[in-house]
Formats: structure tokens, C-alpha cells, sequence
């Protein structure tokens, strides 16, 4: 009986062997002695899809990352960075050696560890801290900066998964990123035709949103922030029907997060008449142009997924021409009973 029983235990000892080999993975055993454990954690892939054309951007666009672990009770377990070209590598995947048998909360941020980062974490995630303490927050130096900044862009993902036992590999994980920063350029055009001045115009926009929470959710602040453009000049449009050249004024935004339901609004000023242009709740256009195509599409996605706008507004004898305005090349009719 005594022989019968190590003859099974090593033919089984064997067939793992050779499973093991026809997946590669012949260095490692869970059953016999001589050959190394198998890895214990995970092989994350991550990807930025959730944009308007649901196409993989993450290789393109994400130039740096920050992968934070933790817990099934919130507590943070380890983190890593990676900062090479390897991040622009699609076949990439990033290993972590974890025990087996536990859930983990991945949370990802792309664009926090490069040099020229915008946004910095309020409380350093280490040894000690929980996830409920997680936030991040935009650099003090450019919250109402005067001029405004063009913020390297931020990305966020998250992924909950289990780690199994008897795994002969890392475990595969995919973590998919949104973009958290967008660019607005608002452009001035007159009716008539005449060249707009942007210097005869102060552009800003007030929002609440420089923090945000682990689930990547706004936190109130209590003054709220101002958004002063990055950029400031003058575009040609071409001709108009009388042969004369439409010259537009533009002033380009970099801000982060866009929430629906929000009151953040665009505030634009003569500057000689000391006037205001107009003021309005500018999240709400910029949903004005959310094609029928995707008329079931939740407007927070439309907003996360969409992070390039380009807003015309039209002047006549420097008052807002409110019937209509252009954004991203989409014609809207204004229905003021919406935007009070």
C-alpha cells in the first residue's frame, strides 16, 4: 500500500509537470520540491478605452503610472510606479508578487509621478493609511493661476479582484482608465464679420472641482476655484460672403473633471466697459452637443469620455448673440427655459 501510494503521488506530481509545461510554465510546481513555487499575484493590463472612440489610448497618452494595492478592509498593502517606455508597449502587463487566496482593490493613476505632474496625493499613500483616506488634489501653485496652465493630464482606474490559490501564474487583470483633465477653447466671433480682439475680453471659468476623492469623486472645497485661460490669441475662419477675412478670438482652458449637475459656469468681461458678456453654466452646453447617436448614454460618460471642447460663441456690438452657439462643430439652438 505504502509503494502504491508514492507511485500516485508521483505520477500526479508528474502530470502538473507537464501541464505546467504546455502553458509555459515548466519552472514552477505547486507539487514537487525541486522546482520553484509558482508565482503568487497578478499581471495588470491597463487600458484607456472609455473615450468617445472606444479605442485603446493608454499607450499613446500615458506617460507615466501609479499603481496602488489595497486590502479587502481598505488598508494599502504596496504600490509601484513605472516610468519608462515599456508603458507605451501594448503587450505590457505590470506583475506584482501578492499571496493568493485575498481580494485587492487596484487604484491606478496615470500622469501623478511625472515631473511635470498637476495633481499631487493630499496623504501619501503608505504603511498605515487606509483607502478611505485616498485624494488627490491639484498643485496649490496652480489653483487660480493668473495666467492659467495647461495641466498634464491626469488619468484614474480601479480594479477590485481575487488572487486564487493553485494559480500557476500570475493572476490577469485589466484596469481601465478614464481621463480625468480636459481642454476647453472658447472663440468670439462677431456677426458682421469683424475681427474679434481678445484683448478687449477677460475669459474665466468657476468651478469646485481641484480635489478628488479614491473613487475619483469631486470634493467640495469651500471657496470653490478659478480657471483663467493657459492661452489667449487669434484664429482666421476664412472669408465671409463679402470676401472678408473672419478673424476669431479664442482663449483655451485646461481644467479638470467636468461634472454634470455642477455650477461650474464660463464668465466672460469687456475689459474697458468693465461688462460681463455672458456668464453661463457651461457644463450644460457642452451637453447640448451630445449627438441623438448616443441619446443613451448617461451625460456623466458623455463628459468623461469626450475631453476636447471647442465652444464659438457670436457677438453683436459686443453683446452675446444667445439664439445659438457652436460646440465642436455642432450647430445648437439655445432653449433658454433650460439654462436659467
Amino acid at each position: 500500500m505504502i509503494n502504491l501510494k508514492h507511485k500516485i503521488q508521483h505520477i500526479l506530481a508528474g502530470a502538473a509537470v507537464i501541464a505546467a509545461s504546455a502553458l509555459g510554465l515548466a519552472s514552477c510546481s505547486l507539487i514537487n520540491d525541486d522546482l520553484d513555487p509558482c508565482p503568487e499575484g497578478v499581471a495588470l493590463q491597463f487600458v484607456y478605452d472609455y473615450n468617445m472612440l472606444y479605442a485603446n489610448a493608454f499607450p499613446a497618452q500615458v506617460d507615466c503610472l501609479t499603481l496602488l494595492v489595497y486590502d479587502q478592509n481598505g488598508n494599502f498593502v504596496t504600490s509601484k510606479t513605472e516610468t519608462t517606455s515599456v508603458l507605451a508597449d501594448e503587450n505590457w502587463r505590470m506583475t506584482l508578487d501578492l499571496p493568493a487566496g485575498k481580494t485587492y482593490k487596484f487604484v491606478a493613476y496615470g500622469g501623478m509621478e511625472c515631473p511635470q505632474s498637476s495633481f499631487h496625493f493630499m496623504t501619501e499613500p503608505a504603511a498605515g493609511t487606509n483607502f478611505s483616506q485616498l485624494a488627490v488634489a491639484m498643485n496649490t501653485n496652480l489653483v487660480d493661476a493668473i495666467p492659467g496652465v495647461d495641466l498634464h493630464n491626469l488619468y484614474y482606474g480601479e480594479l477590485t479582484m481575487e488572487v486564487p490559490k493553485g494559480a500557476l501564474d500570475y493572476t490577469a487583470g485589466t484596469v481601465s482608465m478614464m481621463r480625468d483633465t480636459n481642454s476647453i477653447r472658447i472663440l468670439l466671433q462677431n456677426v458682421d464679420g469683424s475681427p474679434v480682439e481678445p484683448e478687449d475680453f477677460n475669459f474665466a471659468i468657476y468651478a469646485n472641482n481641484t480635489e478628488l476623492n479614491g473613487s475619483n469623486e469631486i470634493i467640495p472645497t469651500t471657496n470653490g476655484n478659478v480657471y483663467y485661460p493657459w492661452s489667449v490669441g487669434q484664429k482666421d475662419a476664412g472669408l465671409s460672403e463679402a470676401d472678408d477675412i473672419i478673424t476669431l478670438a479664442y482663449a483655451e482652458f485646461s481644467v479638470n473633471r467636468l461634472m454634470a449637475g455642477s455650477n461650474t459656469r464660463l464668465h466672460i468681461s469687456e475689459v474697458m466697459a468693465d461688462k460681463t458678456v455672458l456668464d453661463i453654466p457651461i457644463v450644460n452646453y457642452l451637453l447640448l452637443m451630445k449627438s441623438d447617436h448616443f441619446n443613451s448614454m448617461p451625460d456623466q460618460e458623455y463628459l468623461d469620455r469626450e475631453n476636447h471642447w471647442d465652444v464659438i460663441l457670436f457677438l453683436d456690438n459686443g453683446r452675446w448673440v444667445d439664439a445659438y452657439i457652436v460646440v465642436n462643430n455642432w450647430y445648437v439652438r439655445i432653449d433658454h427655459a433650460t439654462f436659467d
